[in-house]
């Protein structure tokens, strides 16, 4: 997977930091280990705010695809389910209205163990976020 021509940004949600900061390890990792020519890392209060920061990198012209990594964890209210399908949302649009692949690295997830293990060693879905950022984006460029 080569990245070398590639510039990505990735918005993180500092909502489950301890959740977050994994994912985008792996991801950071991904992005190095592709040669990924530039590699911005943009902090947002959570997972609801990542779809506006995105829209706005995205519009930006600077970058080949844009990451968006939080986790969205499952407690006693129906809040849970309104952000992640905010954030869902939000990111599809992105992504459809400007053309520029925005990549959902976002848990949604009913316990913490659950989200951990999607961060981890075994499975890290920001590796996998970014894995499939540097694909889209090659993709796309392979088709202009």
């Amino acid at each position: 997977m080569d990245g070398s021509a590639l510039r990505i940004a990735t918005v993180a949600a500092r909502f489950n930091e301890h959740v977050t900061a994994r994912l985008l390890d792996g991801a950071t990792a991904v992005a190095e280990k592709s040669g990924v020519k530039t590699h911005n890392v943009h902090w947002v209060p959570g997972s609801f705010e990542l779809p506006v920061v995105a829209l706005k990198l995205a519009q930006s012209g600077r970058y080949d695809a844009v990451v968006c990594l939080g986790a969205v964890i499952r407690h006693e209210t129906d809040h849970y389910v309104h952000v992640a399908t905010a954030a869902a949302t939000g990111i599809l649009r992105v992504s459809l209205d400007t053309g520029v692949p925005c990549l959902f690295g976002v848990l949604t997830c009913d316990t913490e163990e659950q989200a951990m293990a999607r961060c981890g060693d075994k499975r890290n879905v920001g590796a996998e976020a970014m894995e499939a950022a540097i694909q889209s984006a090659n993709l796309l460029r392979s088709l202009s």
